[in-house]
């Protein structure tokens, strides 16, 4: 804790849409799937949004709700959670209190650091690559634009099926077995997405 300390130089920045986390029967309220948290890290690099405006203007293209944004100072980016683990609670804490389903960051996130703060907050963790993408899907028209984003998606996800099957890695076989139902569900993914990224390029 105290290594993370040191690297978070400075206090968060939190924002919020909602006045009151707490609705009128003193409750947390229920998740809303369009409620999203957005969190940006300053890595010290030119142009950083600290208010996050052009992240939320973003996803209220792409139909989401910003209830909160939450910013923070790092020397480098932590290797597993990205922002560290305090500040991952803290993250978790306040979609829960606005009643978010999903967790935007402004900055593009390893698939390792995605699955894990997954796994740590217990719901979807998305990046600004991600997000584009989808808006790009959403407002093609051409048959030629919706290959070219249909590709680009499909390529991105290719590299982080195993986020969405990580529950089931204990169930995997031992030495010289069978893989479990997991390591299955992961090749059939990736069979899936390698036809429709075949299928898809032969339609260009």
């Amino acid at each position: 804790m105290a290594r993370e300390r040191s690297q978070d130089i400075a206090s968060s920045h939190v924002g919020n849409s909602m006045p009151d986390s707490l609705n009128s029967a003193g409750e947390m309220p229920a998740k809303n799937a369009n409620k999203v948290i957005l969190v940006g890290v300053d890595l010290h690099e030119p142009h950083f949004d600290a208010e996050l405006e052009e992240l939320g203007l973003l996803a209220q293209t792409a139909g989401l709700e910003p209830v909160a944004r939450i910013t923070c100072k790092r020397h480098a980016p932590d290797a597993a959670l990205f922002v560290g683990k305090g500040k991952a609670d803290e993250i978790k804490l306040l979609a829960e209190q606005q009643g978010a389903a999903e967790i935007l960051f402004d900055q593009s996130i390893s698939p390792a650091q995605q699955r894990n703060l997954e796994r740590h907050m217990g719901m979807p963790v998305n990046d600004r690559t991600l997000l584009i993408l989808e808006i790009f899907a959403q407002r093609a028209r051409s048959h030629e634009g919706k290959l070219q984003v249909e590709l680009a998606k499909l390529q991105y996800l290719s590299t982080r099926l195993v986020r969405r099957w990580s529950h089931l890695e204990r169930q995997r076989g031992g030495i010289g077995g069978r893989g479990g139902p997991g390591e299955k569900q992961m090749e059939l993914d990736r069979r899936m997405i390698a036809e429709s990224i075949k299928r898809t390029k032969s339609s260009a």
